[in-house]
């Protein structure tokens, strides 16, 4: 089967595995920004999420001459008006672990007793000429006090999920593709990838034909 290259416009290994696994099974190969040279760093100065998934995603296609897929996602919190928000990654400085990020959110949320947050995701299929295709999901859940489970990245440990009863970090890989924000997303890409499939064939630039032309020399 023919696969179409889609590089995921990240180094983060954790959320290529993920969605490695979400697209499983469907005509598309994923790789990442760690399977090419060096690009110039992509600056993430959008006001939301889909400024900075259309950015990343675009620019990348640029760089590569090749389909791109960008997601920009993050943690919502309503009693903190919205933070960490666009900043999730960089929460607590811009060379942040996710320890630090998680640690500085409990921080923030000390004595607050509204927990309420979501996980917000937007993700951008661009080609090299500029267009896109976005998609969009979140998921709603509770911040909890300290972190639970061992599993996951980012804010997984904090975020409680009421239905499975259980932090994100707690559940297995499957259970969080099933429920979370970018897994919600990524079920509507794979079940719409045959259509973006040919979206982005009918769309990538062609490479110029040059007619080849034969001389003759005679001699004199």
């Amino acid at each position: 089967m023919k696969q179409t290259i889609l590089v995921l416009a990240s180094h983060n290994k954790g959320k290529t595995n993920e969605i490695k696994a979400l697209l499983k099974d469907s005509p598309v190969l994923i790789k990442d920004l760690s399977d090419f040279g060096p690009i110039p760093e992509i600056v993430e100065d959008g006001e939301t999420f889909d400024e900075n998934a259309y950015k990343k995603a675009s620019l990348t296609a640029r760089f590569l001459g090749l389909p791109a897929l960008a997601d920009d996602s993050g943690l919502v919190v309503k009693a903190l008006n919205g933070e960490p928000g666009i900043y999730s990654a960089r929460y607590a400085g811009d060379n942040a672990t996710d320890e630090q990020n998680c640690s500085k959110l409990l921080e923030q949320m000390n004595g607050i007793n509204n927990r309420n947050a979501a996980f917000e995701c937007v993700i951008s299929i661009a080609i090299p000429t500029g267009p896109a295709l976005t998609y969009e999901a979140k998921c709603e859940g509770l911040i909890t006090e300290t972190p639970i489970g061992e599993s996951g990245f980012g804010y997984d440990p904090i975020f409680f999920f009421p239905s499975k009863n259980k932090t994100f970090a707690q559940l297995t890989a499957q259970e969080k593709n099933d429920v979370s924000h970018r897994g919600k997303a990524f079920q509507d890409i794979k079940s719409e990838i045959s259509k973006i499939i040919m979206w982005i064939d009918q769309n990538m630039p062609r490479p110029d034909i040059i007619e080849a032309k034969s001389f003759c020399q005679g001699s004199s």
